[in-house]
């Protein structure tokens, strides 16, 4: 393991390598990107607190393909009344039910729905903003103690309402436990890089574009090897620490916005 994490440290991005990336990543931070993305789903919306909590549904609900996301995220957007912060401020236990009850993702079920839809309503009254649940009380702001810190006031704010939620728990990744925790870094992105490009939202500024790790998946793991910036053969959080410090030789200031050249590479040119 040591000798694995030290050959990791040791990658050095060429210039040639560097331009591809940066061009691969100029290539699909584009808006046409949007339609057929989960980010598709904040994009209904104008007001910051509708932003970051319909894209929080949408990135704990993207895994499967694209148009099955789409299709599901929009439909928990409709038993929200399509006003996801109006609902949580106002929803009453009957309403929660009611928007939960069928509510059907891959292995998202609706006890799931329930458990979600009543710890950010705690988190809204509690914070009054999703933003600052993520934030540490000790002001230590990096991605990993952003996620530890959201993990565990997530389901505090559950058991305020009489949730163990065990079953919810794979639902809400934590880098405590080693998960890579795609989608939250994902989401993470999605809230904190600008919006100069229109595809992002730069809606948050607790949290700083150079302090965000790459969401790591099967796509963005495979090119990250296939290139040579990744030799650890693990999606997992080691393995998103390691991918991210390359990433930052070729922008230390925004290293995320490579998770574009990486994606697109592997999703769609099947790198």
């Amino acid at each position: 393991m040591a000798k694995q994490v030290a050959k990791d440290l040791k990658i050095r991005v060429s210039v040639d390598l560097r331009d591809f990336l940066l061009e691969k990543a100029a290539a699909y931070e584009r808006p046409d990107f949007i339609p057929h993305d989960p980010i598709a789903i904040p994009h209904r919306f104008s007001e910051k607190a509708d932003i970051e909590l319909s894209g929080f549904i949408a990135a704990t609900l993207a895994w499967g393909q694209r148009k099955t996301i789409l299709a599901s995220a929009g439909a928990f957007m409709d038993r929200l009344d399509r006003a996801p912060r109006d609902f949580m401020e106002h929803a009453t236990q009957e309403d929660i039910r009611a928007a939960a009850k069928g509510f059907v993702h891959r292995t998202f079920q609706p006890r799931d729905a329930e458990v979600f839809l009543n710890a950010l309503q705690v988190i809204v009254k509690t914070y009054g903003e999703l933003e600052y649940a993520f934030v540490p009380s000790d002001r230590e702001v990096h991605a990993e103690a952003c996620l530890t810190v959201f993990h565990n006031r997530f389901f505090e704010a559950a058991a305020q309402r009489g949730y163990e939620a065990d079953r919810t728990r794979k639902h809400v990744a934590t880098p405590v436990r080693g998960s890579a925790a795609k989608r939250l870094n994902m989401f993470l992105r999605w809230m904190v890089r600008p919006s100069r490009l229109g595809v992002d939202f730069g809606v948050w500024n607790q949290i700083t574009p150079k302090q965000l790790m790459l969401p790591l998946d099967v796509h963005t793991g495979n090119v990250g090897r296939k290139l040579g910036l990744l030799t650890r053969k693990q999606n997992d959080w080691k393995a998103v620490e390691l991918l991210t410090s390359a990433l930052r030789q070729v922008d230390p200031e925004d290293p995320v916005r490579l998770d574009f050249a990486l994606f697109g590479l592997g999703a769609i040119e099947h790198f």
